[in-house]
């Protein structure tokens, strides 16, 4: 199967970060995930009780990272995908999660990480 559902750019405003001033405020985390979905079922039905609701999905990823403050991305990105292949049912996904400033002369650092067997 290659049917993927995808969220891209979703911004949320966390705590994270190793540095006692980054556990005083909140940063911008912008996640990036492809996700492994049969998308024949809710492309047939038109039901979004049959899709996986990206939706959802990203109230579900947002509402993690305000509440688990991870200090690093790593640790970030590793919950995160347990969390997603936990309670969605994804068999497979990869997913960026990046840090926009965090160093002056980058756009944005990151990582990048699959999980799981299409």
């Amino acid at each position: 199967m290659t049917d993927s559902v995808l969220i891209e750019g979703l911004a949320v405003e966390a705590v994270i970060g190793v540095y006692d001033w980054e556990r005083e405020v909140t940063q911008t985390l912008l996640v990036d995930l492809d996700m492994a979905w049969d998308n024949r079922l809710p492309g047939a039905s038109d039901d979004v009780s049959d899709a996986l609701d990206y939706g959802v999905v990203s109230e579900r990823v947002a509402q993690w990272l305000r509440q688990a403050q991870p200090a690093l991305l790593e640790t970030a990105a590793e919950g995160l995908a347990q969390m997603i292949r936990d309670e969605f049912g994804v068999r497979w996904l990869k997913l960026t999660l990046r840090k926009p400033g965090a160093v002056p002369a980058a756009r944005a650092v990151g990582v990048c990480i699959e999980r799981g067997q299409v």
